[in-house]
């Protein structure tokens, strides 16, 4: 069997190695460009693929000819797949799996490192000391375990973030449509609009959905307190990032912590040194002592980088030798 890896990075190069030792009679071949119409011929001779990438496989092209091509499938090596048009992909019989969980601890622990910026205000530390100013003014700070954690989707990764600060010993809140009896002695279940209102730090884990698009407003914004803290290690476009920017600015929240915001696709993961980014909110946070912003890498640990290529390579397999992968995604 012949499985093809689209738009690999170098990182990802020692995983591939590793699970073809553990399957020496699959061969994974690799290249460095998205799935697009143009670059969907190079799928054809393989008995499956694999993607990683921001780019939409939007063209019905691309659906038509790997089914021609005979594949069966068309695994995401990430979470989020809205970049796929599951309907094209029903249509031309392709299974779609993600990754829906390669490393919780990955991204909860970034948000921890972006949560103890923020509450030891270490940015606006920074700033100061960048012109020698080394006064305490402003910079006394809470105690991790005297504030109120608020979780909106408590998930895989989002009962991952609830653990870590209640091991702390914060008070956990969560709004999430799922209860799951084992986060009993962890968090405790409210609606959106409490979280809001009472969290001293609220940190999005939801996907991106035609529910969550934009979800977080100037509207959810105002509920805050003033000195609360916004972390988004989400998906960018569950907030718009204008009214983030404005809350920043008008005070209605202290500060943020920002992995993703809407447009990053274009941006996080590229050098722009020397160039104008095309994100205007974006060059705003940037240049706020209060926000701390990180490209996209939540994700990004040795242990999940490897979790990545081993689950999705497992589901190819799993379904190009008949089988249902537990990883698929349907409308």
């Amino acid at each position: 069997m012949k499985f093809l890896l689209y738009h690999a990075r170098e990182d990802e190069l020692v995983a591939v190695k590793d699970w073809m030792k553990a399957h020496p009679d699959v061969q994974v071949d690799t290249n460095d460009v998205p799935l697009t119409e143009k670059t969907v011929e190079l799928a054809k001779g393989y008995d499956g693929i694999v993607i990683q990438q921001h780019i939409p496989v939007d063209s019905p092209k691309i659906y038509q000819r790997l089914h021609e091509f005979g594949i069966k499938q068309l695994t995401l090596r990430i979470t989020g797949y809205e970049i796929v048009d599951l309907k094209q992909a029903a249509e031309n019989h392709l299974v779609v799996t993600n990754v829906p969980a390669y490393s919780p601890r990955s991204v909860s622990e970034l948000v921890l490192a972006h949560v103890m910026t923020l509450v030891r205000h270490l940015g606006i530390t920074k700033a100061r000391q960048a012109h020698h100013d080394f006064t305490w003014g402003g910079l006394e700070a809470n105690e991790i375990h005297n504030l109120t954690i608020g979780i909106i989707g408590a998930g895989k990764i989002g009962s991952a973030v609830a653990r870590i600060f209640k091991a702390l010993g914060a008070t956990v809140i969560a709004a999430d449509p799922i209860h799951r009896p084992e986060l009993g002695d962890t968090l405790t279940y409210t609606d959106h609009e409490t979280v809001y209102k009472t969290a001293d730090i609220v940190t999005m884990h939801t996907p991106l959905t035609d529910e969550t698009h934009h979800m977080i407003d100037k509207h959810v914004f105002k509920m805050m307190k003033p000195s609360a803290f916004f972390i988004n290690a989400s998906r960018g476009p569950v907030v718009v990032a204008d009214d983030l920017v404005n809350a920043l600015e008008t005070g209605e929240i202290a500060g943020a912590g920002i992995d993703t915001i809407e447009g990053d696709s274009q941006i996080f993961s590229q050098d722009w040194s020397n160039k104008q980014l095309d994100n205007p909110p974006l060059e705003k946070l940037l240049t706020m002592p209060n926000v701390s912003v990180s490209p996209h890498i939540g994700f990004y640990t040795d242990a999940a980088v490897a979790n990545m290529v081993e689950i999705a390579l497992d589901d190819v397999l799993t379904i190009v030798q008949g089988g249902t992968s537990r990883h698929q995604v349907t409308e």
